[in-house]
């Protein structure tokens, strides 16, 4: 298996592949990158392909180690969420599981965290201090906070980072996580902790789209409505158009809404949502997470993940049962060619973050 990952190397090398690139090359037209995304994706299987999309999370309300680390022996993740424990245990994760992926012959992972400021000293406890983001009222403040989360994400080597909170503060949910009620605020300090934390060679992530800020009711417990106009989602634009590299879409349905209605299906498994318009009308590029699939408001909807990808996600964050959403994709992309089209434009999109991350040299 090492001669295999040896003549991996070996054959990218070969193929004048030897350029390395960082986060700020994600949304650049490069023919180079191009053909070295082609070429390792052409590498794999269908299987390791699927597998690029799927992320559990071990940690306290995780899966337990031993359960991922049977995943990702055989292959089928491509990433892992590090979620609620020590700084120090989380980095020893980081270096067991992609020593098990390239002892494997498999592609590294990304390992992301909620590192929010209001939530970062619980779910890593060791991290330094912060104060919640409610409570941060400047630029520089933001620009100081999200350097030192940064910093800690990458002394652990955590390479994607689920913040910040676009939404606004009514829902008691989100309160104490979002920049406040002024939308010019929430955009602008947002924009701020976003470039911070990519210079820093780490994917941010705007959430929840499209928006959780008006909304009654908690997406951990039930699905809940959004009733006619989407408030926040004008908020996305400016974020886009600066280059966020990653969104991550809410268990929020949507009534009342002529053009995108939900029809009693969350968002992230709604296609006029995640791609009529977050890609299409909204023109986002870059890497759509959905939020938790084992939280209330998704949980009791079969074949949820099937239905995430379909929408058109491309991170499959926490699911139920890992073996099943991969066997459900594989089934569904031997019938349907476009489908097929969709999830290999997913799966080159992980790449092409794991070669810009560095992940892939």
């Amino acid at each position: 298996m090492k001669l295999l990952i040896s003549l991996f190397f070996s054959f990218i090398f070969f193929l004048g592949f030897s350029q390395t690139y960082s986060l700020k090359d994600f949304y650049k037209s490069d023919t180079v990158l191009d053909n070295k995304i082609d070429s390792i994706f052409n590498l794999l299987n269908d299987t390791s392909r699927v597998g690029q999309m799927i992320v559990p999370a071990i940690g306290r309300l995780g899966k337990s180690r031993d359960h991922v680390l049977a995943l990702a022996q055989k292959g089928w993740i491509g990433g892992i969420l590090l979620l609620n424990g020590t700084f120090e245990e989380f980095s020893k994760d980081v270096k067991n599981y992609d020593s098990t992926m390239i002892a494997k012959g498999h592609l590294p992972l990304i390992f992301s965290a909620d590192a929010e400021p209001t939530l970062v000293n619980r779910k890593i406890i060791g991290s330094q201090k912060v104060p919640y983001t409610n409570t941060i009222h400047s630029m520089d403040s933001v620009e100081i906070i999200a350097s030192i989360i940064s910093e800690d994400l990458n002394k652990i080597g955590i390479n994607q980072n689920y913040a910040p909170v676009i939404d606004a503060s009514p829902n008691k949910v989100v309160s104490n996580r979002s920049f406040g009620l002024n939308m010019d605020t929430v955009i602008s300090f947002s924009n701020k902790f976003i470039n911070t934390t990519q210079k820093r060679n780490i994917i941010a992530t705007a959430k929840h789209f499209p928006g959780h800020g008006y909304v009654k009711g908690d997406t951990h417990k039930e699905l809940i409505f959004i009733d006619g106009e989407m408030k926040e989602v004008e908020n996305y634009i400016p974020l886009i158009q600066s280059g966020v590299i990653s969104i991550m879409v809410a268990h929020l349905a949507v009534k009342n809404n002529e053009e995108y209605n939900t029809f009693g299906l969350p968002s992230t498994c709604s296609r006029n949502i995640v791609t009529n318009l977050l890609k299409d009308s909204l023109g986002f590029e870059g890497l759509i997470v959905t939020d938790a699939l084992n939280m209330g408001g998704v949980a009791n909807l079969e074949n949820n993940g099937l239905k995430a990808a379909q929408a058109g996600c491309d991170q499959l964050l926490m699911p139920i049962d890992e073996e099943k959403v991969l066997l459900n994709i594989l089934g569904l992309i031997e019938k349907d060619q476009i489908f097929r089209k969709e999830i290999y434009d997913s799966i080159k999109k992980i790449i092409r973050l794991k070669i810009c991350l560095g992940k892939l040299i």
